[in-house]
């Protein structure tokens, strides 16, 4: 009884340890108000570039991830555990760490920073700098979910496929890609609200400028001095669509375990 009561007291306190500061946030925000502050201009600018960042951002995720995902997942070269690691680095780096070495590698002086100018490329403080930014932060998050995904596919289905005939393009197309498709958007929203949620790495590199650069999470930062409702406003909203992406994975993971059971149910026996 004793171990019980101490077991539930320790869940009680991190419950109540992690759910208290966001029911404060709700309680504290004027909701009646809600509406109208979200409706002005500075809330207003900061969705359309967290939106466009995080489009672009995520096209550039899902465009490279996914192929560099399908190779690391089927092939076995030397170095691949290496790649591995380098492509999950970003995922426990600091924010800050990530934002220098994004100035680091692209800005004025930087590694490639001064012939990416001479051709007439500017990235530092700009809009595609909060989309790289995002990108470099979020990738991880759609790598080893995607590579997961892809090394969780039935490797004799693909096999079966190529003997009657399938090339490997439409192989993947019409049988890997669907398979892994569950997997593949698990990674998609995890990267996304990794994405929204980013702040370090983008005021470093790309700095925050109204309507340019400033996105939700660099809002509410900048907001907290002058207009303190203004940024709860953004919080609550900023906690309703973390929400919706926890609840999506959610769904999304419940569906893809019951896929897998209802394959295995009625798979037919190998005496039938």
């Amino acid at each position: 009884m004793t171990r019980r009561a101490g077991t539930a007291l320790a869940l009680g306190v991190v419950v109540a340890f992690l759910v208290v500061p966001v029911a404060a946030l709700l309680v504290e925000a004027p909701l009646g108000r809600l509406p109208s502050l979200l409706g002005t201009r500075v809330v207003r600018d900061a969705i359309w570039v967290t939106v466009r960042a995080n489009l672009a951002a995520n096209a550039l995720v899902l465009g490279f991830g996914t192929p560099a995902a399908w190779l690391l997942a089927t092939r076995r070269f030397p170095g691949r555990a290496l790649v591995l690691t380098l492509c999950e680095l970003p995922l426990v780096l600091p924010p800050a760490v990530a934002g220098i070495a994004l100035l680091s590698a692209y800005a004025q002086g930087g590694l490639f920073g001064d012939a990416l100018q001479r051709a007439g490329v500017v990235l530092p403080f700009g809009p595609w700098a909060v989309v790289l930014a995002v990108a470099f932060v979020a990738s991880p998050f759609y790598l080893r979910q995607a590579v997961a995904a892809f090394e969780a596919v039935d490797g004799d289905l693909t096999d079966v496929a190529r003997t009657l005939g399938a090339s490997r393009t439409r192989t993947f197309w019409r049988v890997v890609l669907p398979l892994a498709s569950g997997g593949l958007v698990a990674g998609w929203v995890l990267a996304f609200a990794r994405g929204v949620g980013e702040f370090g790495a983008t005021i470093i590199f790309a700095g925050n400028v109204q309507g340019r650069t400033t996105t939700l999470t660099l809002a509410v930062y900048q907001e907290l001095d002058s207009n303190l409702d203004v940024a709860v406003a953004m919080g609550v909203l900023l906690v309703a669509l973390s929400a919706g992406v926890l609840l999506s994975y959610k769904l999304l993971e419940t569906w893809r375990s019951s896929t897998s059971t209802s394959r295995v149910s009625f798979a037919p026996s190998p005496s039938s």
